[in-house]
Formats: C-alpha cells, structure tokens, sequence
C-alpha cells in the first residue's frame, strides 16, 4: 500500500454481484485518472462474487462482511478509505471515460462544493437506452431543490463525489434507512456545502424492475422518514409552507404509483393528506389526482 494517501477513494458495495461486479471495476480501472484506490466491500455474498474479487489482485481492496445492507457496506468502505475524496459505485452500474478525472478538476477548482455528481446514461437490463438522467435545473439552492425533487441530483449513489471530510461532518450513510438512503446523505451534504452537477454523461446505471425502487411501501416509508428527519436543516423560513408543499408532492407521487399499482385506497388516502398538507400551493394539483382516482382515470 502506498505511503501517500491516493486523492480518491472509489467505493463498490457488492451483494451477491457476480453477474455484474466486473463490468463496475472494469469500468473503474479503465480511468484515465489514476490517483485512486479501490476499495470492494463484499456484503456478505453468498454467490461467486469473492472468487470474482480475487481474480484481480492487489488492483482492489476486498473488504468481506456479514450482510448488512446497502448503507452499512458504504460505511464500511468510508471508514477504510484514505483519499481525500469519495467516489461511489454500485456493482451493478459503471463509469464512462473522464469521470474520475473531470469531477477531481471540479471539486479541486471549486473548494465550497462539498459534492458533485454527473449526467448519467440510463439503460434497461436488456441494453435498451432510456432518457438521461440530468443534471437538475433552475436556480433554487441544492437543499431546498432536493427536497423539492428527489431525484435533482442526477446519478444519485455511482455518479456522485465528495469530500470526505464533508461526510465526517455529515455522519455516515443512514443503515435504518431501506431505501433513499442516497436521498438522505445528499440533503446532509447540501446543508453542509455546494453541489456541482457535470452536464456531460459520465456515468451509466441500469434500471432494474427487481431493485428496490420497485418495492413502492418500502420507498414510501423511507421518503417519509427522509422528509420528516432533515426538515430542520432546511433555513428557517423554508420549515413552513415550502416544506408541507414538497412533503404533499411527495405523497402525490405516491399516490400516482400506488393507483397504478391497483391500490386506490393508498392512493386517495395520500392525496387528501396532501390536500390537507398544502391546499394553497399544492391544492389543485392534489385535486385532480383525487378526481382521476374516483373516475378510475388513468394516471
């Protein structure tokens, strides 16, 4: 192991990842830039996955664990990381050329952002190309746009860098947090320092229709949770009315997935707490979703 510490430390959490591992580090080692370390944190995998890990030597650090999720493993490969920035990837994503080299020049040229992450190129299981996932728009500051939109910060968990020291201050990953846990620690981070999204497509993922985005009560919960715990981070004349109408947008969004999903009992139950929540600003909105579910429209 190198005396001194690399600039970056890439983190691959990997759960039973065998079908897809390689074509993550591949895509790691494929750099331009080098001055990194790779740190794998096996998630106590019960396929070939350490087998695919020993194949490539001292090129990565093998970090093995009992199973403890998503969070847990991040953490674990944070509390081992040396380099001065963090660089995450899941096992089933991959990195295009340039994005290590074009998000270290980001961050060394601009010390107040605190994270940044790039355009991503999404794909179906079946290498069918859907829309990019960009780089959110508009002028609001990054928190107050995170709580707005979830998804403002394009690439979420394998397109996003930042400064370790940002996430000492942060705390780890939320391992009581089943899902957006990315959300979570990207609203920790934005109250912290700046957020810088590259307009260039440096990242890929794939869209999986058994990954946990699928689970809807599962991202309910935790996009509850989410939005209750970091409300106090928002400035204080953000905690009243913008809140409630994010949170009432929020709960409309779920809704919407859970009519389609054929549960318009959850479905209007959440729209009149929205209306509720926010019947000035969210108020017409939440009342056409209820109409269209009383009318069975489509939504």
């Amino acid at each position: 192991m190198s005396e001194t510490p690399p600039r970056v430390s890439v983190i691959v959490p990997a759960y039973n990842a065998a079908w897809c591992v390689r074509r993550a580090l591949d895509s790691v080692l494929a750099q331009d830039f080098r001055d990194y370390e790779l740190i794998v944190v096996d998630d106590g995998s019960s396929d070939g996955t350490a087998e695919i890990l020993a194949g490539y030597g001292s090129t990565l650090r093998v970090l093995s664990k009992p199973n403890g999720g998503l969070s847990s493993a991040r953490n674990a490969g944070i509390a081992a990381a040396r380099g001065e920035y963090l660089a995450f990837l899941d096992a089933d994503d991959w990195w295009l050329p340039g994005k290590l080299e074009r998000q270290v020049a980001l961050l060394d040229s601009r010390p107040a952002l605190a994270f940044c992450s790039t355009t991503t190129q999404v794909f179906t299981p079946e290498g069918q190309r859907l829309a990019d996932w960009c780089c959110g728009a508009g002028e609001r500051p990054t928190l107050p746009a995170i709580f707005a939109a979830n998804a403002h910060v394009a690439g979420s968990g394998s397109a996003v860098m930042a400064r370790r020291e940002a996430f000492t201050r942060a705390g780890g990953f939320d391992e009581a947090l089943r899902s957006l846990e990315d959300i979570d620690m990207w609203m920790r981070l934005a109250a912290l320092g700046g957020y810088a999204c590259i307009d260039e497509p440096l990242t890929a993922i794939e869209k999986r229709g058994d990954s946990m985005s699928g689970n809807l009560e599962v991202m309910r919960a935790a996009a509850i949770r989410v939005m209750r715990k970091n409300r106090h981070l928002l400035p204080p004349t953000l905690r009243g009315g913008f809140w409630r109408a994010a949170y009432a947008a929020m709960l409309s969004d779920y809704a919407k997935w859970a009519y389609r999903k054929g549960h318009a009992a959850r479905a209007l139950g959440d729209l009149l707490h929205a209306l509720l929540l926010a019947p000035l600003s969210r108020g017409r909105h939440s009342l056409g979703l209820l109409l269209a579910v009383f009318m069975r429209q489509k939504l």
